[in-house]
Parts: structure tokens; sequence; C-alpha cells
């Protein structure tokens, strides 16, 4: 996938980390290949598909499919939440050209969503 720079000494900045991952994926030859509009369906739906993994994981959790006994942690389901997070955020990241803004985006979306439920002014 190639080197991430470090930030700060500490390891890979996430940001950075996002959009070489968001780069590596649109750059593998089968997704290079497809027109644009095709390359964003498939990013976007992958965040569908993610997302269906956290549903199968819970109900697996729970015992919700009477054929098969209760198996897997809540640990699997939180892991399968962090692969939804890190979907989309490469999702935004594959639509502003992969620039490593996608965690500033996330922030400023969380600190608008926190003034709008009254919790910051």
């Amino acid at each position: 996938m190639g080197e991430v720079d470090a930030a700060d000494g500490g390891g890979p900045d996430v940001a950075q980390v996002l959009a070489a991952l968001s780069r590596w994926i649109d750059e593998h030859p089968a997704n290079a290949a497809r027109d644009r509009e095709a390359a964003l369906w498939g990013r976007l739906s992958k965040v569908t598909e993610e997302a269906g993994e956290v549903v199968a994981a819970l109900i697996a959790v729970t015992g919700q499919n009477p054929r098969k006994p209760p198996s897997g942690s809540m640990a699997d389901v939180e892991s399968e939440l962090l692969d939804v997070a890190v979907t989309a955020l490469a999702a935004v990241e594959h639509l502003r050209g992969n620039d490593g803004s996608s965690t500033a985006a996330l922030e400023a979306h969380v600190r608008a969503l926190a003034v709008r439920a009254g919790l910051t002014g």
C-alpha cells in the first residue's frame, strides 16, 4: 500500500492512513478500470455491505437465528461497527480525492451535530 508518514513521531496520522487506504482501493486494477460513477457506487455500496455485517454479528451474539446457537461477542459487533466507520471515512476520502481530510470533516460534522443537539454553543 505504500508508506504513510508518521505524525508527531507516534505513528501514522489516521487521516493519512485513511487517504492511503482509499487510494489503495481506487488504484487496485479492477477498480481503476471502472468508470467514475461505477467506482463511486461501489465505494458507497460497500458501506451498506459492512453495515449488514454488523447486523449479522448482532444476530449471532444474541442467538436470533433459531438454527444456530449464539456465537461471538459484543466485541465482534463493535469491530464490525468500526469497519463501517472506516469504510465510510474511506468513501469520504474517495469523494475528496484522497486528500487526507476525512477526519477533519468528521470532526466538523460531529461538532455541528452537537450544536444542533444543544450540547454546545
